[in-house]
């Protein structure tokens, strides 16, 4: 539609100056001049008295005024309305993660895109930390939120979200196998030490490590997938466990178990956000993609 007109009839009732009005809407004297004619044919109305020195409305191009500023508002709200629905971007991502990142991070990350992105609908599947990364890969995920590891594939893009230190976990009731000084470990100490470890993934690593470094092979209680599980199994006195600071510090059940001050320390990793590269050319991942803050 063509405003044009309502916008040269504002400008000349505002002035009152064919000379000033033309100059405000970028057009002759002339121009404007036809613009008001073909107003006023349309309408059957003369909407300004005007001579050689003086231009005035005329009662009906006074109610003229009111309604052409309110249908240029409109016109306008309308536009933009109109132009913010067809940029807005819908569909799904799904995101994939374990339990505790999913009350850990999820609320940050996704409060504000979900504001700024309501036609996006977003899949949260949670499991195996140590699945994260595979998922993504194998194109099962769209995101997930995952340790970095020791060498992260060229494929795929990570942001940090935070670094997590791994920590040795005991039950706090006392048990003959618990190390009594666990500070300056030793291969007598932890060899018959019942071990409940993940099955997988960098937190498994870095403990295979740390034991082969001792010198020993960790007797091999339980292998669990999640380290929420680990946690509670240390609780219920089945053996020591190895997990996420993180982890300890979202679970119920931390007050059951306690943090063995074992030196070495096991390594810090870097939990965060990964993608394949080639899924940042989605609108509606790189809109996620940029909302996330590394640290």
């Amino acid at each position: 539609m063509d405003m044009r007109l309502l916008k040269h009839f504002l400008a000349l009732a505002d002035s009152l100056h064919f000379g000033r009005a033309s100059e405000t809407c970028h057009v002759s004297p002339s121009t404007l001049s036809r613009s008001i004619r073909q107003l006023e044919e349309s309408l059957g109305v003369t909407l300004f008295e005007r001579d050689n020195r003086h231009v005035a409305l005329t009662r009906q191009g006074e109610t003229f005024q009111a309604y052409a500023r309110e249908a240029l508002e409109q016109w306008e709200q309308l536009r933009l309305s109109l132009q913010s629905e067809a940029l807005r971007l819908t569909g799904e991502i799904s995101v994939y993660c374990s339990v505790t990142a999913s009350y850990s991070f999820l609320y940050a990350l996704l409060s504000e895109f979900r504001t700024h992105h309501p036609g996006i609908e977003l899949k949260l599947h949670t499991g195996d930390p140590a699945e994260a990364m595979a998922r993504v890969l194998a194109g099962e995920e769209d995101m997930a939120i995952t340790p970095r590891p020791r060498r992260t594939p060229e494929a795929l893009a990570f942001k940090s979200l935070t670094r997590a230190p791994l920590v040795f976990i005991a039950p706090r009731e006392a048990a003959p196998w618990i190390p009594s000084t666990p500070e300056s470990p030793s291969a007598e100490q932890w060899r018959e030490v019942p071990m409940i470890l993940s099955e997988a993934g960098l937190s498994r690593e870095f403990a295979d490590t740390w034991f082969k470094a001792l010198g020993v092979a960790p007797r091999i209680y339980a292998q669990v997938a999640g380290h929420e599980a680990i946690v509670s199994m240390v609780g219920l006195g089945f053996g020591i466990g190895v997990v996420p600071k993180i982890v300890l510090d979202n679970s119920p059940l931390q007050e059951r178990v306690r943090v063995l001050p074992v030196k070495p320390e096991l390594p810090h990793y870097d939990v965060g956000l990964c993608v394949l590269e080639r899924r940042l050319r989605s609108p509606l991942i790189q809109a996620l993609w940029d909302e996330v803050i590394e640290r």
